[in-house]
């Protein structure tokens, strides 16, 4: 159904029925959106290798993507019109040279941050870890990589809009929906095909060289029809210039301008809090991901087809009531996911997936209804208000992700995020009426506003985030995260996202005094990456060691107090040292050799990102900082059963270091991993004990289970694990690798045992 009354009356002609070009055109606009889309999953990920798994990369690898594509749709635009006006041929074989630089960058990206790792790390002494030197230079390295390619990408509409309007005048007044329908379906498929199928098959780099490959058929193809177009555009016809029309909605004309920027940045807002809302529902693995954004996509299909289905019969002004329903739309994940919601598994999850289609839809019915009012086909002003557009989805996550989720939580960021949409709603509502609208019957659209208005302040006021499950909770929200702590005693957990972290276990000890204990003389120092409650650091600490913990989240150690009551004065030792950075990328950057590295990555096993911990690029980085004689502790906890995995991550450690040793938890849950450049002795439990300090021994048996240090060893020791057993469980299984993580893209290895 349609947001809107659905035409009477369909308009019949030759402006009805694509042509054969057309038809091709919005062929070109799927494959290309299959492929932008493509390319930003793949070289945000390429990225965090490079420069760390951080907020503050993802951000601004995303907003050298979209400033490019801003840059390419605005000054292509304005070459349409002072040098390509008229000459829609040449207009055709530019945008075919765009398509094949788009595929060039499929080989030059990857190559481009991986030089640029290297810069930075000879720069490290102006860029130190933790300054804000260092992502300005990141800034500066991610515009020269990305923006060009990007440029490319964001030039094809102007230039395809350019072509239809010289060859297909008819079809001209609206091609900016036309392409943006075909964009936004390509990325759809793209989200689908490479989250779900090929970069399981093919990894990161084969995913781009299928995107490539595709933009330069597209390249090949727009070249060959170039030459079919001749006939028409040889004709010289003068280009008619279309009536001018009225100010959309009585307003100032450049109001739309306004509009497209607003509904830029509230829309890519809301998608940065929306994947803080769904996490705890859907868990942190690249599907939910994927599924949010393909439910964004479909939705923004939906309503793009619908304003196209419509454009003929309703002129512009007619839709002004979607205005006052924006905003309501906007409240609808909030309550669908209301933790108190009590439905079937199933249609709950479906409930709250579907929850933010509404607004999508919207939006995708509102965003070329005002580019194409805005631009009546002229490229120039189409490639300036999508430029617009994009500026405003640069400005929206930085935004919501930096100012207002940190400050007001997501329950009120989306009500933040909200407010410019009641204020264009009122405009619209209270505006004068141009005469040359139709005035349709039914409620007065100032009463219209005012019932929406009610019923989005209602649905806001009634729902409940997820963290007021928890009666007794700590909460604590910045750029990255949003972490409750919360329970009492020993129940005491651990939430990030919403997604269960740790708990108060002894196995935290044990990822501290294992190895520490395993080091056939005293241990100098110690380096924990993943700080969780701080148990591990806590526990070498307690060996009297210089001892680093690294986290990507500032709220994470923020905790440390509500967890352990000596929280501050451990903080306050001059051997304790808390770093808020990504853990590789810390490594990267710096010069310091640690005697023990322990890695508790952050569960599940799948999580997004979490193969950055476990792949044999990331044991190189150790490698180059773990002394000869050190020792690295891997935490593998096999919470899903998951032999594929497990034998990945046991592969890629194995082919790493000379020396491997395996160790099933004390209470079957999880594997002690343990490597270094030299051998690891078979040690007794008695003489593992023997070598802990007072302090130490005391710390590890704080929580039992046994009643001393020799007896909590060996429950650890006498379960110890044969790596060719471990191996043998799934054998053809490949290590996991950077371009290949296994780990996180994992259905159809699921569903259809495939591997790789």
């Amino acid at each position: 159904m349609s947001f809107f009354q659905k035409q009477s009356e369909s308009k019949t002609g030759a402006d009805e029925t694509p042509s054969v070009n057309m038809r091709w055109f919005f062929v070109f606009f799927v494959v290309s959106g299959f492929c932008g889309l493509v390319y930003e999953v793949v070289w945000v990920r390429l990225a965090m290798a490079s420069f760390g798994v951080t907020t503050a990369l993802v951000s601004i690898v995303i907003s050298m993507f979209m400033a490019g594509l801003g840059l390419g749709s605005w000054g292509v635009g304005v070459l349409t019109r002072h040098v390509l006006a008229g000459d829609g041929r040449r207009a055709l074989r530019l945008y075919s040279i765009a398509e094949l630089l788009v595929g060039i960058s499929s080989i030059a990206v990857p190559l481009e941050l991986k030089l640029g790792r290297l810069l930075l790390q000879h720069a490290a002494s102006f860029g130190a870890w933790q300054s804000s030197r260092y992502y300005i230079l990141v800034g500066i390295w991610v515009a020269i990589t990305l923006v060009p390619w990007c440029t490319c990408m964001g030039s094809t509409f102007p230039l395809l809009m350019t072509v239809i309007r010289q060859s297909d005048r008819p079809a001209s007044e609206r091609s900016f929906s036309y392409l943006y329908v075909a964009n936004v379906l390509g990325a759809l498929v793209g989200t689908l095909a490479s989250a779900f199928v090929i970069i399981e098959l093919l990894g990161f780099q084969g995913t781009l060289y299928v995107a490539g490959s595709l933009n330069a058929i597209l390249a090949l193809s727009a070249f060959a029809i170039s030459f079919s177009v001749v006939s028409s555009l040889a004709m010289k016809k003068p280009i008619l210039v279309p009536a001018a029309r009225p100010r959309l909605y009585g307003l100032p004309r450049s109001a739309s301008l306004f509009f497209l920027f607003t509904t830029g940045l509230v829309s890519m807002g809301m998608e940065v809090v929306w994947i803080r809302q769904y996490t705890p529902y859907l868990g942190n693995v690249v599907y939910t991901f994927a599924i949010i954004l393909a439910v964004y996509l479909l939705a923004t299909v939906m309503g793009s087809l619908d304003y196209r289905s419509q454009a003929h019969s309703r002129q512009p002004g007619e839709s002004a009531s979607a205005w006052s329903l924006l905003p309501l739309f906007a409240m609808i994940p909030l309550a669908v996911l209301d933790p108190r919601l009590s439905l079937g598994v199933i249609q709950i999850v479906g409930l709250r997936v579907c929850g933010i289609g509404m607004f999508c839809a919207m939006l995708g019915y509102l965003t070329p209804l005002l580019v194409d009012s805005w631009s009546s086909g002229d490229p120039d002003r189409a490639g300036t208000a999508y430029a617009v557009n994009i500026a405003g989805s640069i400005v929206g996550p930085l935004i919501a992700g930096f100012w207002i989720l940190p400050w007001l939580g997501e329950h009120w960021a989306i009500f933040a995020l909200s407010i410019p949409l009641f204020a264009i709603a009122a405009l619209t509502a209270f505006r004068k009426p141009s005469e040359t609208v139709r005035i349709n019957s039914g409620l007065d659209p100032r009463l219209k506003f005012a019932l929406a208005t009610v019923a989005a302040i209602l649905l806001f006021s009634v729902s409940r985030d997820v963290e007021t499950i928890y009666a007794a909770r700590e909460v604590r929200r910045d750029y990255s995260a949003t972490v409750i702590a919360t329970g009492e005693g020993f129940q005491r957990r651990l939430f990030v996202n919403g997604v269960g972290m740790t708990s108060l276990t002894p196995i935290t000890k044990y990822i501290a005094h294992l190895p520490l204990a395993l080091m056939s003389r005293p241990p100098r120092n110690g380096l924990v990456i993943c700080f969780g409650m701080g148990t591990s650091f806590r526990s070498m600490l307690s060996w009297g060691i210089p001892t680093t913990s690294v986290d990507l989240i500032p709220s994470v150690p923020a905790l440390f107090g509500y967890y352990h009551a000596d929280a501050q004065k451990l903080v306050n030792s001059p051997l304790a040292r808390i770093v808020i950075d990504d853990g590789r990328r810390f490594l990267d950057s710096s010069n310091e050799s640690y005697d023990v590295i322990v890695v508790d990555a952050p569960p599940p096993p799948e999580a997004a990102g979490s193969s950055l911990l476990y792949s044999r690029e990331f044991y190189e980085v150790v490698k180059k900082h773990l002394r000869r004689d050190g020792i690295l502790q891997v935490w593998y906890p096999d919470t899903t059963g998951d032999s594929a995995t497990a034998v990945s991550v046991t592969k890629a450690i194995m082919q790493s270091f000379p020396y491997v040793r395996a160790f099933r938890s004390f209470d079957g849950f999880g594997i002690h991993f343990l490597a270094s450049m030299e051998p690891i002795p078979i040690t007794s439990s008695s003489v593992l004990a023997a070598r802990m300090p007072s302090a130490a021994a005391s710390d590890f048996v704080e929580w039992g289970p046994y009643a001393n240090a020799q007896q909590q060893f060996e429950s650890v020791l006498s379960h110890e694990l044969t790596l060719t057993n471990l191996i043998a469980e799934d054998p053809q299984v490949p290590a996991i690798r950077d371009d290949q993580p296994i780990n996180e893209y994992f259905l159809l290895r699921s569903w259809f045992h495939f591997i790789r």
